[in-house]
């Protein structure tokens, strides 16, 4: 099967994914409009798990089963496979079921479900909803890059996502983790400035800075701060496919199940990804 044929043929799971998605986010505004909204306990990271996560990751768990029932699925709620066994997958669900807990805890409305299919350690497939928005961004790199809104009669509207071209004379449009920030950070955005020129940083949180760069409302997402796999695997889908790309500090696309670790390395999310301003800031180093 060629790529094409390939991507043709994940395409097929757009409308199912689409229905398991509002039917997780459903459960994960409920409990985000419940008395206990509030209410976390802290996992061995130290980071928030609250109920909203566990209810879609049990939703979704079991749609992407009955989808595929041989399909392994990474949830970052599940327990983790044993390394040698999921070196074995070639091709697997990679799952946030709610990316952003720390928003939706905050009440910031920063927060998504993210799904990706990773074949031989590439996302061919992404999906980011929003719940709030009752929104999706779909991407199957090389073939189809969409947003669907919920028309809220069991169907939905689509318009094509595309990334924009850096605005010669005009400020850099950055977006940032909202609750992460750093040394290296401020040398990129100052490198930025030097070479760019005015730059406009913009804090969000959880993978929306991935489905706004697609949809033509950023530039450039640098991370240098830890995160996961699962919060970047769709974000990486969709922006491909809407024309950008998400580069390790080595210049190379990141790849997914290579290494013990489920952690992402630094990365730059790029929209215009023929623009030399990024080979340049790919040799300026910032490890």
């Amino acid at each position: 099967m060629t790529g094409t044929e390939k991507a043709q043929d994940v395409q097929q799971w757009i409308s199912p994914l689409l229905r398991l998605c509002r039917t997780a986010g459903e459960l994960i505004l409920w409990h985000y409009n419940a008395p206990e909204a509030h209410a976390f306990e802290a996992k061995g990271d130290e980071s928030p798990l609250t109920r909203a996560d566990l209810a879609s990751h049990a939703e979704l768990q079991a749609g992407l089963h009955a989808l595929a029932p041989d399909l392994p699925i990474l949830s970052e709620e599940s327990i983790p496979a044993d390394i040698a066994q999921r070196r074995q997958w070639q091709r697997y669900w990679l799952v946030d079921p709610l990316d952003g807990t720390k928003e939706f805890l905050a009440r910031t409305g920063e927060f998504t479900i993210n799904i990706a299919l990773i074949d031989n350690n590439r996302p061919v497939l992404g999906m980011l909803y929003l719940p709030l928005e009752r929104v999706a961004y779909v991407g199957i790199p090389g073939l189809l890059a969409q947003r669907y809104s919920d028309a809220g009669d069991g169907t939905w509207s689509t318009s094509a996502l595309a990334t924009r071209s850096l605005p010669t004379g005009q400020p850099m449009l950055v977006l940032a983790s909202r609750r992460h920030s750093g040394s290296h950070l401020q040398a990129c955005l100052q490198w930025l400035a030097e070479h760019w020129g005015p730059v406009t940083r913009c804090n969000m949180g959880s993978a929306l800075k991935f489905s706004q760069m697609a949809h033509g409302q950023g530039d450039f997402y640098p991370r240098f701060s830890p995160c996961c796999e699962w919060d970047t695997a769709a974000g990486q889908a969709v922006l491909e496919a809407a024309g950008g790309c998400v580069l390790g500090l080595d210049g190379a696309p990141l790849r997914y199940n290579c290494r013990d670790s489920l952690y992402s390395p630094p990365f730059y999310a790029i929209g215009d990804s023929a623009h030399p301003l990024w080979q340049q800031l790919l040799h300026a180093g910032w490890e």
